[in-house]
């Protein structure tokens, strides 16, 4: 029996590094005889930091990476992220209604014993206008007050609050680069040429211009969109989606504060556009701004104007960063001794933001489904492909019915996203059941889905979907005990309104922590 000694990472940035130190440090690569993990990039090309953002998986996938959370502030100058404010998704800009809602990330509330929410706030037992996410958790109060989501004294990756985090991406892969050559990863910088196949159409070896080649039996690549290894030399197809999900170009800008200590949004803001919509994320020293659009609807100039307006002056004098992209994937992310992981295996649009998610379940997966033998290759790429089709096809679900929920009729981009024909038939099922009962967890299958049934819940009724249930009200007798219940979660909102601090209060603050805790090592270090 032959078994895996060497596995290859191709390709470094958030996917190649992020993966390269979950491999080491589950298969415990520093130590004797284990499973090697070496990575290979190339020095000369540069990272994008336009601002990342990302799922709360992550804050499970850096704690077991054994990365400190304030170093990881520190370096990747990262914020919280507790969820993501739609601006002008249900209806054009002037329209009477309300113009924004909220996807927390925590949970709507339900203490033991007491009847789930929803199904009362849909029959009206929640005060009046109130919405849904305000109505189940406390969690968007606080972040519209610019709220953290945890205290400094709580441990690394915990608090009160779901969250995620912000980031720029650039100097995240350099913080995971420092990391994971500490749990011992070998780090080639070379540039790669080329991948030479063996008889079997298996890669044999990989070319480099600087250190020659070099050999693995499993090969990760990590190489971006262009997919150097799984669809060059593997000749592994791409499925396009953009029959669903019609952006394909984005527009970015990194725009500085106006002054350094304004407020950090503790969520990202997401504002529909003419053409697509524009993201804003806060970082610690700047926002990371983009519009991504569909170059069916509009054009790159057109773009760029429009997310020039949408910043203001600030935008005077700043360089606008252009992207084209296309969301799909390959249905063989997995082709003989070659895995992609990233962008190399597909790409959705960065409205979830479940590009690095993607990353980090495509880790996990390598590492439990490894074969102990290099001749059970096979059987491990067929249940990684099926895990990743499944996972891909239920987000691009729940990514377009944001789109296809909005009332906008105001511009071609968003008639033809509420045209039949664009949509998956599993999400027209889906939501002609909703019409006549909420979404419940028996609806999905948890190892295949990215978002919790109430991820969906929080995005369906934010676009003012209907769900009547007024034929069944007597189903529902507990009106009494869910109406304390609603009320209950606006006076613990109140109490933690007093109890986490400002977000940028308990950045820095950190920051600071990290500063002085370094200080002290090296002190005693010398």
């Amino acid at each position: 029996m032959s078994r895996i000694q060497k596995i290859l990472v191709v390709g470094g940035g958030t996917a190649g590094w992020l993966t390269a130190c979950y491999l080491a440090k589950t298969l415990n690569s520093a130590a004797p005889g284990s499973i090697r993990v070496e990575l290979v990039e190339s020095p000369n090309i540069g990272l994008l930091g336009v601002g990342e953002a990302t799922f709360p998986s992550i804050r499970g996938t850096l704690a077991a990476i054994g990365l400190d959370e304030r170093r990881f502030l520190v370096g990747a100058t990262a914020t919280y992220k507790q969820g993501i404010q739609y601006v002008n998704w249900v209806r054009p800009p002037g329209e009477a209604g309300a113009d924004r809602f909220f996807h927390p990330f925590s949970q709507p509330s339900q203490r033991p014993g007491s009847p789930e929410l929803l199904p009362y706030w849909l029959l009206g037992g929640a005060p009046e206008g109130m919405s849904f996410a305000e109505a189940v958790s406390m969690q968007q109060r606080l972040i519209e007050q610019g709220h953290a989501p945890k205290r400094a004294g709580d441990p690394d990756y915990q608090g009160p609050m779901n969250h995620a985090y912000h980031f720029d991406a650039a100097c995240f892969a350099r913080v995971l680069a420092e990391h994971g050559q500490e749990l011992g990863v070998t780090r080639h910088l070379a540039t790669v040429e080329r991948a030479e196949l063996d008889e079997s159409g298996a890669i044999d070896r990989i070319v480099t211009r600087e250190i020659g080649e070099l050999r693995a039996d499993l090969y990760v690549d990590c190489t971006g969109l262009r997919g150097a290894l799984v669809g060059g030399a593997m000749q592994s197809p791409f499925h396009s989606r953009r029959d669903v999900l019609f952006g394909d170009r984005a527009v970015a800008l990194q725009v500085p504060y106006a002054r350094p200590d304004a407020p950090i949004l503790p969520f990202t803001r997401a504002t529909a556009q003419e053409a697509g919509w524009i993201w804003d994320i806060g970082l610690q020293k700047r926002r990371g701004i983009g519009y991504v659009y569909s170059s069916r609807h509009t054009d790159a100039t057109r773009a760029e104007e429009v997310i020039r307006r949408y910043v203001g002056e600030q935008a005077a004098g700043l360089d606008a960063l252009h992207i084209k992209f296309e969301t799909g994937y390959r249905p063989e992310h997995w082709r003989r001794n070659c895995v992609a992981v990233g962008l190399a295996g597909g790409f959705v649009e960065p409205l979830e933001s479940t590009g690095i998610a993607l990353v980090e379940l495509g880790a996990y997966l390598i590492t439990h489904l490894l074969p102990g033998d290099l001749d059970d290759m096979e059987r491990s790429a067929r249940h990684y492909n099926q895990m990743m089709v499944a996972r891909y096809e239920r987000i691009i679900d729940f990514i377009k019915m944001h789109y296809c929920l909005s009332q906008r009729r105001d511009h071609a981009f968003w008639i033809d996203n509420a045209d039949p024909a664009s949509i998956p038939q599993t999400l027209q099922d889906r939501l002609a059941l909703w019409r006549h009962r909420p979404p419940h967890r028996l609806d999905f299958v948890t190892d295949l889905e990215m978002f919790l049934p109430c991820s969906w819940q929080y995005v369906l009724y934010g676009m003012e979907f209907r769900t009547d249930l007024e034929p069944m009200r007597s189903a529902y007798p507990q009106m009494a005990a869910a109406q304390r219940e609603f009320a209950m979660i606006r006076e613990m909102a109140g109490h933690a309104l007093v109890d986490l601090p400002d977000h940028r209060t308990l950045v820095e603050q950190l920051c600071r922590e990290h500063a002085q805790r370094t200080a002290q090592h090296e002190g005693f270090a010398a």
